[in-house]
């Protein structure tokens, strides 16, 4: 790939997500610090939320999601452990990217940097879709930093991602398309026929596919013996009607290769499942990690 950094593709389109950024996250509640980690990428945004005791939980969100997409999820979250969201780096949101990001390695390494700029030896992680991978791949190439992994129908991690996809996403990308397309596009992820533009995080998402221009490496599966090697604690919740992957397929995957796994198939749930099933997600989250520090 070539020594390219994420951009906007024009002032209006920045401003146009910023001013969408800004409402969304005024649906939030208020953090309790607001960190920038800087990187050997870029400026990491942090926002922690909640002061329990314990090993925090750190969030990471969907593409183009930002901070904004765990609106169900950290009040709930945060009554019960000290929460950490974080804007990917590479991503539309408040991190910036300042130098290349050329492979699953360097992916790793801004997150791991991040981790220690938040004096955090280690931590929970948790992640939707490419969150899911962010955590995985930590998990994988940095696994002393990572206390448990929470991962929510993660994209290209337990199985590949299908060609009708990867189709889907091309009229995204044509100017004097995407305006249309766009919003089709997210109710066929989303799964629940609703119009992601009457949402705060579909506007947001919506003003990042069409204004972001990103220069990061497209996920990579991960092989079977990546999968083998994790030591930690893997929760793997994989969405019933998810169209980003095979969802059986993903789930025996998971139960076959990760030694120490509990691999979940939610026969309702979508893609769109740390909000449909925010609930449940909360509940299952908070369970899971406080079982895995009982064991440490």
């Amino acid at each position: 790939m070539p020594d390219r950094i994420g951009r906007f593709k024009s002032p209006d389109a920045e401003r146009r997500f910023r001013a969408t950024y800004a409402e969304g996250m005024r649906r939030l509640p208020s953090p309790v610090e607001t960190h920038d980690v800087r990187t050997a990428f870029g400026e990491v945004r942090a926002y922690r939320f909640g002061s329990a005791p314990g090993l925090p939980l750190v969030l990471l969100h969907g593409a183009n999601g930002t901070t904004v997409s765990w609106e169900p999820n950290i009040e709930p979250l945060a009554r019960r452990r000290t929460v950490l969201s974080i804007d990917l780096l590479g991503e539309p949101g408040a991190s910036t990217q300042t130098a290349p990001i050329r492979s699953a390695d360097d992916q790793a390494a801004w997150l791991d940097q991040t981790l220690e700029g938040l004096g955090l030896a280690r931590a929970h992680l948790a992640g939707v879709s490419m969150g899911g991978w962010t955590a995985c791949n930590l998990a994988v190439r940095r696994p002393e930093r990572v206390a448990s992994a929470t991962l929510l129908d993660p994209i290209n991690t337990l199985a590949r991602m299908p060609l009708g996809l990867i189709l889907r996403t091309i009229p995204t990308l044509v100017p004097g398309l995407s305006r249309r397309a766009t919003p089709r596009f997210l109710r066929y992820i989303d799964g629940q026929g609703a119009d992601p533009l009457a949402d705060p995080v579909g506007r947001v998402i919506d003003a990042a596919m069409r204004g972001y221009r990103k220069a990061t490496p497209q996920p990579a599966l991960f092989k079977d013996a990546q999968l083998r090697s994790l030591s930690m604690p893997i929760l793997a919740i994989v969405a019933g009607r998810s169209v980003i992957h095979e969802p059986t397929t993903a789930r025996d995957r998971a139960q076959r290769l990760i030694p120490h796994v509990r691999a979940e198939l939610w026969p309702d749930a979508t893609h769109a499942i740390s909000g449909q099933c925010a609930d449940r997600v909360n509940e299952r989250v908070l369970q899971f990690t406080e079982e895995a520090d009982s064991h440490q």
